[in-house]
């Protein structure tokens, strides 16, 4: 199963991977904890990533793309992997599903969390305050920042895969179980 999760930073898309890891034993290929796991191994990439993810810019497509090439070929035996964060643009998109075809795979769920914009920044606060772990991408500025460069880079993504596969909408403002529920139906359905 190859599941691709779409949504604004902080739709939920991180908490429904985990839902999913723990009731499918899928594997959650998150570019953004992939990143944050280099920088704070201070590898050549991590080097490389910091500081545009400080300011909250997306990482190159090329970076990306040669990252989650190197992430499904180490994933092959798992039952299934979570596209959470990826693709962000019509050409990460296109790149992955070369890259599935290339492995004998194929795209088989494509959901969207919708939510919300105004109510975003206070759900990365409330992250932000309840979490030991500090992300630098959790401030109101670099969410702001994010959530622009989603609706002009990262929304049209929606309409190619609309119009390419069919695409799951979930409203994420509901409650976390709700949302689960919802994409654990669409999963035993496929």
């Amino acid at each position: 199963m190859n599941l691709i999760l779409l949504g604004p930073p902080g739709s939920g898309k991180g908490t429904q991977s985990e839902f999913i890891v723990k009731k499918y034993g899928y594997c959650q290929l998150s570019t953004g904890d992939i990143l944050r796991q280099a920088v704070a191994n201070n590898t050549s990439t991590g080097i490389i990533v910091k500081d545009i993810l400080a300011i909250g810019k997306l990482v190159g497509d090329e970076l990306i793309i040669k990252i989650m090439e190197e992430k499904l070929s180490e994933t092959q035996s798992m039952p299934g992997r979570i596209f959470d964060g990826f693709p962000r643009t019509i050409l990460q998109a296109k790149s992955l599903e070369d890259l599935l075809h290339r492995n004998q795979m194929k795209l088989d769920l494509i959901i969207e969390l919708s939510v919300d914009e105004n109510i975003l920044i206070d759900r990365i606060t409330k992250r932000a305050s309840e979490s030991s772990v500090i992300r630098e991408d959790d401030s109101i500025q670099v969410l702001k920042k994010r959530l622009d460069i989603y609706n002009v880079e990262t929304k049209p993504i929606i309409d190619y895969y609309s119009s390419h596969y069919q695409l799951h909408k979930i409203d994420g403002m509901m409650t976390v179980d709700a949302v689960s529920k919802k994409i654990e139906v669409l999963i035993d359905s496929n």
